[in-house]
């Protein structure tokens, strides 16, 4: 056990340290080199669906030390990703390397991390899925009114102006074939647009840890915005319900909530494993 029990308590123990060094160098680099070489670093290291021409294994790894550095609004620099999980890490990653060492804890983080990915991609295959049964549908019953529909469906993923003006151009010649065949190109490509969507950043072992230090340390006082004082079980409860409701819900946030369930549940399964002979009680 001395492999994995520190020899003091550290308030930046080396894992964590590390970690967001890590991520903190990826996420200077991606901005660096997206301005000085107009290359998109997530294109290389973000995870992408096994469908796309993007994908590769070991963005299986790669994707939990990237993190969203512009914001799709204003164009500026974002930092709240990657400052938001960086916080967390060491908040609570901290006191569970204290408690593990870094042997076992890096082991829990990058589990929880991969566990995060393997979820996010099984939810991903579902829509693709779903989507292709959606779409060769519509190439069986080809027409206005219903690719018209079938592009609403699927708004948050697609150009609506280019989708409008190409029914628009449509509308005037309603029974031309190379309309209606451009229209089912056009379709068949739908399942295409969110393999081709790709997810950074380390929520999913981040959500991992958090879980841990709820299952550990369950009347800690966490205090919500520096001001509200929440029992650490509580918290991790509101926060494990809300990804679970905006996940099912289908929010069109930007945030891969399903990558935050996966890592939480490995990092449940694995804490419960591990505690499996001690008669402790959550509550």
């Amino acid at each position: 056990m001395s492999d994995f029990r520190p020899g003091r308590f550290q308030i930046l123990p080396p894992v964590v340290k590390n970690l967001i060094l890590l991520n903190g160098l990826m996420w200077a680099a991606s901005i660096a080199i997206g301005y000085f070489w107009k290359f998109d670093l997530v294109d290389l290291l973000g995870l992408y669906f096994p469908t796309s021409e993007n994908f590769h294994p070991y963005e299986l790894v790669t994707h939990m030390f990237m993190h969203a550095y512009i914001d799709p609004h204003s164009g500026g620099i974002y930092f709240w990703h990657i400052f938001s999980n960086m916080f967390a890490l060491w908040m609570f990653g901290s006191v569970l390397e204290n408690v593990w060492g870094a042997k076992r804890f890096l082991f829990f983080y990058l589990s929880c991390g991969l566990g995060g990915a393997l979820m996010h991609l099984g939810v991903t295959w579902w829509q693709v899925h779903q989507m292709q049964v959606v779409v060769q549908d519509y190439i069986e019953h080809p027409g206005i009114p219903q690719f018209a529909t079938l592009a609403a469906k699927y708004d948050n993923f697609l150009n609506m102006k280019e989708v409008q003006k190409f029914i628009d151009a449509w509308k005037l010649s309603p029974d031309s074939a190379s309309f209606i065949n451009q229209s089912i190109n056009y379709a068949s490509g739908f399942p295409n647009l969110i393999a081709d969507i790709p997810i950074v950043g380390a929520s999913g072992a981040v959500f991992g840890v958090l879980i841990a230090f709820g299952l550990l340390f369950p009347n800690t006082y966490l205090y919500v915005y520096f001001f509200l004082p929440v029992k650490a079980k509580y918290f991790v409860i509101f926060y494990a319900l809300f990804e679970l409701f905006a996940g099912v819900g289908g929010a069109q946030d930007g945030i891969a909530h399903f990558a935050h369930i996966g890592g939480a549940v490995i990092g449940f399964i694995i804490v419960k494993y591990w505690n499996r002979n001690r008669r402790t009680d959550f509550f």
